[in-house]
């Protein structure tokens, strides 16, 4: 029998969802119309070191942040002249404050790899304008407030 032959996993593989309801009962949708997803979680390091270390510098990890860049072509239902209901509930994050300022979402390897993650964030919500034969598109800032938790994919 052969080993199978590995290959590189695609920008695209991943899929990102929004709590349409409440933490009591959640109601995930998946976000569509993604052209661009951008996950970093940067931890803060202090230095550390110390005469015991023998020359050798310390570093202890003191902290962590997470962030989303996203960017979505927004979606319309031209008939009856709506947005997708998971676009509008960031654009209504971004201009509100307190908890309703706050999006949970959820982003995971569509493909059913173990790779997922959730958390709650602040949305900033920047239209990209353009030239008369531009998309409506959208870049997104979703800032981490409070911890990126990794789960078990649902989509595996």
């Amino acid at each position: 029998m052969s080993t199978p032959t590995p290959v590189t996993a695609l920008a695209r593989r991943w899929a990102l969802d929004i709590n349409m309801g409440d933490d009591e009962t959640p109601d995930w949708q998946r976000v569509i119309g993604v052209t661009d997803f951008s996950p970093a979680a940067e931890p803060n390091i202090e230095d550390s070191s110390d005469y015991d270390s023998d020359g050798w510098a310390g570093n202890t990890k003191t902290g962590q942040s997470w962030e989303l860049g996203v960017t979505i072509n927004r979606r319309i239902n031209d008939a009856v002249k709506t947005y997708h209901p998971t676009h509008e509930k960031f654009r209504l994050a971004s201009f509100a404050y307190g908890s309703a300022s706050k999006a949970h979402i959820r982003y995971m390897d569509r493909n059913g790899l173990p790779e997922a993650y959730e958390g709650k964030a602040l949305v900033t919500w920047a239209p990209s304008g353009g030239e008369y034969t531009a998309l409506d598109q959208v870049e997104m800032t979703l800032t981490g407030d409070g911890p990126l938790t990794p789960i078990t994919n649902p989509l595996a």
